[in-house]
């Protein structure tokens, strides 16, 4: 179909999300992009709600939350939604990220589309700190002090630093402020490059489960094939997102957050939320300050050099077993740094999470690279009678 005369937007949508084509056997782990921008639509409506009753003040803005939970009409379901929708976020984001690396989504042509997408989790992780900061909790208080001190670790300009996030000397109104009014302006932002995000993957195409490359008339039309998957996808995740919503919104939050902000009060273990957990435990597994931040900044920079240092012959894990066990364990080895996270610094979880931060770190620079290489001098690729990729052991 070609349009004539038709406004270039309608060409657009009809472009990527009508004849746009994609390979034929992509499974329901293609869903999660789907997934992660019915998230932030439903954090950006709810946020403009939830900003037109919210007050950013230290003695109004834990009372403004009660406000709107108990007085404004659905004030609870936006609230709860808004809060949930975070960690439904995170969750998409986290398995959307573990399945590129599985099947090889950082490699040519698409690392630009990687590289925007490291860049979107980590915009994520800041404005969701940012957010859990204004209940002005005793976890959203003393989290924001403890976070923002990190900054003072860098050399000759860190004092300076927090004394601009602060807004003053100390974690008060003037941060609230602050943190209030970039909590609401990064969503946009997020927007953008999700668009940019969209653009780039149109560009180079989507991968699918086998890694192999296709053509334009490769593949099949995403609409209506996709197009039904996509949304029988998600209303399955908006029935996963109302079981937490309506019948327990408060699980996936700390209970010391309902408690009013006191700078007086130190909780006896201060924590971030769940999604946050994994880089927590590896800023406290480093007893030095400096070297804490810089290792937490390492976490992030360390999936934006997977295009660099992860380089296979062939792109899917599917056909790579070694790999494929240590991606597993990978896997598993941020879940243990997410439950350390959680437990106080204390003997055995302070080694468990020196350990598992070392083998996070190990995976991406020492561990994957040498097991493609490994793989890549003892196993080979080649086409069956059918045309089917196989994967073997070298005999030569």
């Amino acid at each position: 179909m070609r349009f004539k005369n038709i406004h270039p937007l309608v060409t657009l949508v009809y472009n990527s999300a009508i004849s746009y084509p994609a390979p034929i056997n992509l499974t329901y782990m293609w869903n999660f992009g789907i997934y992660a921008l019915v998230c932030l639509a439903i954090q950006i409506v709810t946020g403009i709600a939830l900003a037109m009753h919210y007050t950013p003040h230290v003695d109004l803005a834990m009372l403004s939350v009660e406000h709107i939970c108990r007085d404004v009409n659905y004030g609870w379901l936006l609230r709860y939604a808004h809060a949930t929708g975070a960690s439904m976020f995170f969750i998409v984001v986290y398995i959307h990220t573990l399945r590129g690396i599985y099947y090889g989504s950082f490699m040519y042509p698409r690392k630009a589309l990687w590289t925007v997408g490291v860049a979107l989790l980590f915009l994520m992780i800041v404005t969701a700190f940012l957010g859990y900061v204004l209940p002005w909790g005793q976890m959203s208080f003393w989290g924001a002090t403890v976070i923002t001190n990190l900054f003072s670790a860098i050399p000759v300009v860190g004092g300076n630093i927090v004394t601009w996030l602060w807004g003053g000397f100390s974690v008060d109104n003037a941060t609230l402020n602050r943190f209030f009014s970039l909590h609401y302006f990064m969503p946009f932002v997020i927007t953008a490059l999700v668009g940019i995000h969209l653009i780039l993957l149109h560009g180079s195409f989507s991968n699918n489960p086998l890694g192999v490359g296709f053509r334009n008339e490769g593949g099949i039309p995403f609409h209506p094939y996709y197009v039904v998957k996509d949304l029988h996808g998600v209303i399955l995740f908006l029935a996963f997102f109302a079981i937490f919503l309506f019948f327990m919104p408060n699980v996936l939050g700390h209970p010391d957050n309902y408690i009013p902000a006191n700078p007086l009060v130190t909780p006896p273990h201060i924590v971030p939320e769940w999604y946050l957990l994994p880089f927590y435990a590896i800023l406290r597994s480093i007893p030095d300050k400096l070297f804490g931040v810089f290792a937490l900044a390492a976490a992030i920079v360390s999936l934006f050099l997977i295009p660099l240092l992860h380089k296979p012959e062939v792109r899917s894990m599917v056909f790579r077993p070694l790999s494929r066990a240590l991606f597993w364990f990978f896997v598993f080895t941020c879940i243990l740094l997410g439950v350390i996270g959680a437990k106080p610094v204390e003997y055995p979880y302070y080694t468990i999470g020196q350990i598992s931060s070392i083998t996070y770190f190990a995976y991406f620079f020492i561990l994957a690279p040498i097991i493609i290489e490994i793989e890549y001098l003892f196993f080979e690729t080649h086409t069956d009678d059918k045309g089917t990729l196989v994967y073997g052991v070298k005999l030569n």
